[in-house]
């Protein structure tokens, strides 16, 4: 690969190693990429090619998980190892038991790249969304393995599209197929010589129709909305989100609302309980005779939140003030009608939803209150809202089977 991308490798392990001093996500990003090696050599069979299915974090991980799924379901010998680059990836789902082994990918510098892939000895590589590793697509191309990224989206923005983007081009041209979510995309792709591309759409749909399918009941959370005309449910909260949310929910007592925060620990919970003016508890410390008395539950627990959006009419997912919104599909399919942040224009699935009347963008506290006020204040658009964002899901079903036909077309996965 060109000396300068790898010195920008470099440059950011150096920065990752000196982050590690203070943030805890930067040290377990070491220590796992540190156990990487040792891990495969231990859990992987020498004699075995392995699908290698790569996810940067958890979202992503959401993405491929359809896929993984499919190819254990039409081969339940198959042998996959899954990857992560983000701790928020990795530490939820190192357990994950539909694969043969979960670890980190080292940073992609040459000797980690062959050390890495002389273990895992792909016969496929799947890479999901975002992923663009230099020196890992080199070798796979030189090593002649198939290689596919999955539920892609381009802009016009992005390094490959610019003049001095030739670099990146070539890193492009190692995929044997992109599949991308939008004509937008492939045209993009077409308009710099990249020809291997396939409309497939967005493996995402696909799991969050198979997640509310197999969606749990919580007693307690059923107790909670029982009596409620109205409960918001806002998932995967950041602080700046709750400051859009919690004045308009405090001064409104006849609606009710579920926070699930994207993180938290101690001192986050107890900021974020002492903004909340009306009877408050969190989930992990109320019985069940208790939340009936309560008009704020906050979820204090990982893994349950996609179930959740089923109990409200509504909901607020975060992120919009951030880097960018977390997963709304995941509230749409339930039927209710989504409200995120103005950081949503790398997510296909916003703008669709705001063009068919399922979703809302905000970007202040008068933008949220003029939301709120038009939905609470007519029950009937509120739900003909969830209803064109629940069909919206329904009608982009099958990205999954797409790709799966595509790569591996309806032969048993086989692994020499």
């Amino acid at each position: 690969m060109d000396p300068i991308y790898n010195f920008g490798i470099l440059a950011y392990r150096a920065a990752v190693r000196l982050a590690s001093l203070r943030k805890r996500k930067a040290r377990l990003m070491l220590d796992g990429q540190r156990d990487t090696f040792e891990r495969l050599r231990s859990q992987l069979n020498p004699n075995v090619r392995y699908i290698w299915v790569h996810a940067s974090s958890l979202g992503e991980f959401e993405q491929g998980r359809p896929l993984i799924e499919k190819i254990k379901a039409n081969d339940p010998d198959a042998h996959i190892v899954l990857s992560f680059f983000s701790p928020s990836g990795y530490e939820v789902r190192k357990n994950y038991d539909r694969v043969d082994a979960v670890c980190y990918l080292p940073f992609d510098l040459p000797n980690n790249v062959k050390r890495f892939l002389d273990i895992v000895r792909p016969s496929v590589a799947i890479f999901v969304k975002y992923e663009f590793w230099g020196n890992y697509l080199m070798e796979l191309r030189r090593r002649q393995v198939p290689t596919y990224i999955i539920s892609a989206i381009f802009r016009p923005s992005q390094s490959f599209f610019k003049p001095w983007g030739g670099m990146m081009r070539k890193i492009l041209k190692c995929f044997t197929t992109l599949f991308v979510q939008n004509e937008e995309s492939r045209a993009l792709l077409h308009s710099i010589g990249i020809n291997d591309v396939e409309v497939s759409g967005d493996t995402r749909f696909d799991r969050v129709s198979d997640v509310r399918s197999a969606a749990r009941e919580f007693p307690m959370i059923a107790r909670f909305v029982k009596d409620s005309p109205f409960t918001m449910v806002m998932g995967s909260s950041w602080p700046p989100d709750e400051e859009i949310v919690l004045p308009y929910f405090n001064s409104h007592p006849g609606m009710k609302l579920i926070i699930a925060p994207h993180e938290f620990d101690h001192e986050r919970l107890r900021k974020l309980m002492s903004q909340v003016h009306r009877p408050v508890g969190l989930y992990s410390d109320t019985t069940l005779e208790q939340v009936s008395a309560l008009d704020c539950l906050i979820i204090d627990s990982f893994g349950i939140l996609s179930s959740l959006y089923r109990y409200g009419q509504m909901a607020y997912v975060g992120g919009g003030f951030g880097t960018g919104i977390h997963n709304i599909n995941e509230a749409a399919v339930y039927g209710i009608p989504v409200v995120f942040g103005p950081r949503h224009e790398k997510f296909q699935e916003a703008g669709d939803l705001m063009a068919c009347g399922g979703g809302f963008s905000i970007d202040s506290v008068e933008a949220f209150e003029s939301v709120m006020d038009q939905l609470l204040g007519d029950s009937t658009r509120l739900r003909h809202c969830g209803e064109v964002a629940g069909q919206y899901i329904a009608s982009h079903l099958g990205a999954t089977q797409i790709v799966y036909d595509r790569i591996f077309g309806q032969r048993k996965v086989e692994n020499q």
